[in-house]
């Protein structure tokens, strides 16, 4: 039977650039940091107001967060996750399927 090598060699420090660490130069490494920051902070922001309507409609309907995950068709911590704004445990295509679960409509506008 093969062994699988599953050991860490490089760990890139909190706050590093990686593509400082994968060679790039300077200048080259800091603008493709500064590019993914922006894309991730697009989608963040795009995360956060789908979040927003979803709290919403759970505060309108002055919905338990157990009675929320029903409808939803999600555990009551994924609803807790939602509310609390946590990002980085959903998808956008995830955010948008509960939308539509809540019987909202989501209409995407490119400016």
């Amino acid at each position: 039977m093969t062994k699988i090598d599953t050991e860490t060699r490089h760990r890139t420090k909190p706050g590093a650039n990686i593509f400082e660490e994968l060679g790039f130069g300077k200048a080259e490494a800091k603008a493709l940091k500064a590019d993914l920051d922006s894309e991730i902070n697009a989608a963040r922001a795009v995360k956060v107001q789908l979040m927003d309507e979803l709290t919403a409609w759970i505060s309108a309907n002055h919905y338990k967060q157990y009675e929320a995950a029903e409808i939803l068709k999600v555990a009551r911590p994924r609803v807790t996750d939602v509310v609390n704004k946590k990002t980085s445990k959903f998808t956008v295509d995830m955010l948008i399927t509960l939308l539509a679960r809540a019987g909202k409509e989501v209409h995407l506008t490119v400016g």
